[in-house]
């Protein structure tokens, strides 16, 4: 096939037969159009006990482009330096009950998919992106976790509740953060409504606290190279790196923070929960003697604080090879898996994170684990047995491990497809990069502009990772997601 022919369409196909290949299922059945045609309306509840929050000045943070709004923030200056912050998290299970057809259908995949050319949403767009979405302007039911936050970034406590809510204003990271940074005017949606731009520059520095306090007890910042392809229509214009900024960081404490606060609050109730974790690293030794070629010594047994330090001095030592380091960390630590964890037990805690008690519980319109954690919050919540057993919890744990294994998988594939399609033109140039990887045979190279990784072939005696280089693209494969260079003038 020659490069003109590839489109949006066809990658969207490609991901399609992709995600079989992993036992994924891309398409809603019949009977997830049948159960779709009977939801005409937002869930709506009188329940007494549903607190009315609309009047707070809610806003959602996400991507330019995402629909499937999961949570709004808010907060409140109590006086002391406190704050209360305010976490409000979709009521999906309003809509969408156990073992309903939609529901088998997000049980199987367990997450929506994002891959550049199609979204494989975990529950259809008519629910993720409109009726169980907390979209602008637009009264819905939600979970808010309410956090009393100290002067220094500490959660002094918090409580889990049912509300209805407002979203007030649909922010964008990028441009949120370029405000914050002072770089550009604030959004119209801020600058439009009286006392957002203090709400949001107080929750930045609640954040930027919360962030603080989670990296001296050891929380690893790593920068993973994940570039994402930008289409113009059906035709591919480019290829971006997402870029950490403090609208993202603000969200990720915040998520952080409520997921603590989640698992705190069913572990009191004496419920067992699905914990994501990461083990203490098993690979620590190959840790140690990796940071010894940069001249640091690590302790002997793994030691999240001593491998933060680590890293930061590495980043600003060396930001150019700083994602290569964080990618090959990352691998040494091994992949986060889901654990059922019962009150009681020694939890094992979120090695990267440094939190002991983290779940996932933010994303219910994308993430099945955090439905299931909403579920069992609402039957706790009026002190009701909980809907899924621990033998059905065990497995769940277990599949939802192996299905993010397969989704990781098949995002990190199609990431290589779109790489290929947006290189077939450039044939025969030549680019700069850095090797990654080295096999006996081959080699890796990672090419800064545009930002791709690929093979390289006929690779020299001398070569080390971390070397730069310059090299010559000499083949794609947009099927396979192949990407083959040569060292220029070999």
């Amino acid at each position: 096939m020659h490069h003109q022919h590839f489109t949006r369409a066809d990658l969207a196909k490609i991901a399609v037969v992709v995600m079989k290949e992993y036992g994924l299922e891309p398409d809603f059945s019949e009977a997830v159009q049948d159960q779709l045609t009977q939801i005409q309306s937002p869930a709506e509840e009188s329940d007494p006990s549903i607190q009315d929050l609309r009047h707070l000045l809610w806003c959602s943070l996400d991507n330019d482009d995402s629909l499937d709004l999961d949570q709004l923030t808010a907060c409140e200056d109590i006086g002391n330096g406190q704050h209360k912050i305010y976490v409000a998290i979709a009521d999906v299970d309003g809509l969408i009950k156990k073992d309903s057809p939609i529901d088998q259908h997000a049980k199987l995949n367990t997450a929506s998919i994002y891959t550049s050319s199609r979204i494989f949403p975990m529950l259809p767009e008519k629910l993720s992106t409109n009726l169980s979405s907390l979209n602008s302007n637009e009264d819905r039911l939600a979970l808010v976790t309410e956090m009393a936050i100290s002067a220094t970034g500490e959660i002094l406590g918090s409580t889990i509740y049912r509300a209805k809510v407002r979203n007030k204003a649909k922010l964008a990271y990028d441009a949120t953060s370029d405000w914050i940074d002072g770089k550009t005017p604030a959004p119209k949606a801020i600058a439009e409504l009286p006392g957002m731009d203090l709400q949001i520059k107080t929750q930045d520095a609640i954040a930027q606290k919360l962030r603080l306090r989670r990296h001296q007890a050891g929380s690893l910042q790593f920068e993973i190279f994940q570039p994402k392809a930008i289409f113009a229509g059906e035709k591919i214009i480019d290829i971006a790196e997402q870029i950490q900024n403090r609208g993202r960081q603000l969200i990720e404490e915040f998520m952080i923070a409520t997921n603590e606060s989640t698992a705190r609050f069913l572990l009191k109730k004496g419920i067992p929960s699905l914990r994501r974790v990461v083990r203490s690293p098993e690979r620590w030794l190959r840790i140690v003697e990796l940071a010894k070629q940069y001249g640091a010594l690590l302790p002997s047994s793994p030691d999240s604080k001593a491998l933060s330090e680590f890293l930061s001095k590495r980043h600003v030592a060396d930001p150019e090879r700083f994602p290569d380091l964080s990618l090959v960390i990352v691998k040494l630590m091994g992949p986060g898996e889901y654990v059922l964890e019962h009150p009681g037990e020694k939890p094992i805690g979120h090695f990267g994170l440094a939190v002991q008690d983290y779940m996932h519980s933010t994303a219910p319109n994308r993430r099945f684990p955090d439905l299931i954690t909403l579920r069992m919050i609402k039957q706790a919540l009026i002190g009701q047995r909980s809907l899924y057993d621990n033998q059905e919890l065990y497995a769940l744990a277990l599949h939802c491990t192996t299905q993010e294994d397969a989704i990781r998988k098949v995002e990190r594939r199609m990431r290589k497809s779109d790489a290929a399609l947006f290189l077939e033109p450039y044939i025969g140039k030549e680019f700069n990069g850095i090797i990654t990887g080295i096999t006996p045979n081959y080699g890796w190279v990672r090419i800064f502009n545009p930002p791709a990784e690929g093979m390289l072939l006929k690779l020299p005696k001398n070569a080390t990772i971390g070397n730069k280089v310059r090299v010559q693209l000499v083949s794609t494969d947009v099927q396979m997601g192949h990407i083959n260079f040569m060292l220029s003038g070999y």
